[in-house]
């Protein structure tokens, strides 16, 4: 990891308090209010100034170095639940996905959060990933549906891995080249994508590689590390598996007796450890060498539903 100062972690919970944390020491060092609901999803700005909050009828940004307890950006004209959240890399637009069954991308550069496009679909959506090479929109929806929505010419084509099983979170690899997603079922399946990138993928051509029963029960997230070398999926059944993208094997089961469902997970970005936050008010930071736990975030009241994690500027 880098130096202490480049290092940004924040969580949040069901007691409506969003932390930034010293994420070296384990000590919060500012707490932000965010009344009136849970936090779905937490995301960073590429210029690391801005928090993004996705939740129920709100989106919400924070000013990461601000003493200030309160938010400095609200939208408030949304339905029901804000599900996903996520930035464009240089930072001129954000998208998000929710239970209104829209994805939408945002235009961030001023204060006033503009709506630019929407994508409407027949169910809620659940999750969604930007590809890294910022043109294709990934969306997984409740019914079952990944849809990848070319951003830039609107064009929209749809992957089905499984019927009758909700599409709980999916991630794209740093460099392009596979689609991961998890189901309510604790399945996880991987594609290979076309070329990496450049144009708009073709279904017929996003292969399928592998599929595995990750958990038990539901899953609840899936992330890519950055070296493209792990997979990491975390679920209901209070665990967090790491498994090598090279064959799938299972590296850790990351673990520990008083945890509870892990909502949300993030890798640092030399993929040397992970960030995990659980049901039982704990955010913790794993190490991938040994798979022990090197730290503990403890300060939450409640249930921790989402965490992000930046430590090297882009």
């Amino acid at each position: 990891m880098e130096s202490k100062s480049d290092v940004i972690l924040a969580t949040s919970s069901y007691d409506f308090d969003i932390k930034i944390w010293h994420a070296y020491s384990g000590i919060c060092a500012r707490t932000f209010a965010h009344p009136d609901s849970q936090v779905n999803a937490l995301a960073i700005s590429p210029d690391r100034f801005l928090l993004g909050a996705a939740s129920y009828q709100h989106v919400r940004m924070y000013d990461v170095n601000s003493s200030t307890p309160n938010h400095l950006i609200s939208y408030d004209g949304i339905s029901k639940n804000v599900t996903a959240l996520g930035f464009q890399k240089e930072g001129k637009w954000m998208y998000t996905g929710g239970e209104d069954c829209t994805a939408k991308i945002w235009d961030i550069r001023s204060r006033c959060l503009i709506v630019g496009r929407i994508f409407q679909i027949s169910s809620p959506v659940l999750c969604a990933s930007l590809h890294p090479n910022q043109a294709q929109l990934y969306i997984g929806d409740q019914s079952g549906v990944i849809h990848i929505w070319d951003v830039k010419t609107e064009h929209n084509e749809q992957l089905i891995p499984e019927v009758d099983a909700s599409i709980q979170h999916l991630d794209i690899s740093a460099d392009g080249k596979h689609l991961a997603a998890v189901t309510n079922k604790g399945t996880a399946y991987i594609w290979r994508l076309p070329g990496g990138g450049g144009d708009m993928s073709r279904t017929k051509q996003i292969i399928p590689v592998h599929k595995m029963q990750a958990h038990n029960t539901y899953a609840l997230k899936v992330k890519f590390s950055p070296d493209c070398q792990y997979l990491l999926t975390t679920s209901a059944d209070k665990t967090a598996c790491v498994w090598r993208t090279v064959d799938f094997s299972l590296v850790h089961t990351l673990a520990e007796q008083q945890q509870k469902w892990v909502w949300d997970a993030a890798f640092s970005a030399d993929s040397q450890y992970v960030f995990t936050g659980s049901s039982d008010y704990v955010a913790r930071l794993w190490s991938l060498k040994t798979g022990t736990i090197k730290r503990r975030y403890q300060g939450h009241r409640k249930a921790i539903t989402a965490l992000a994690f930046k430590d090297r500027l882009p």
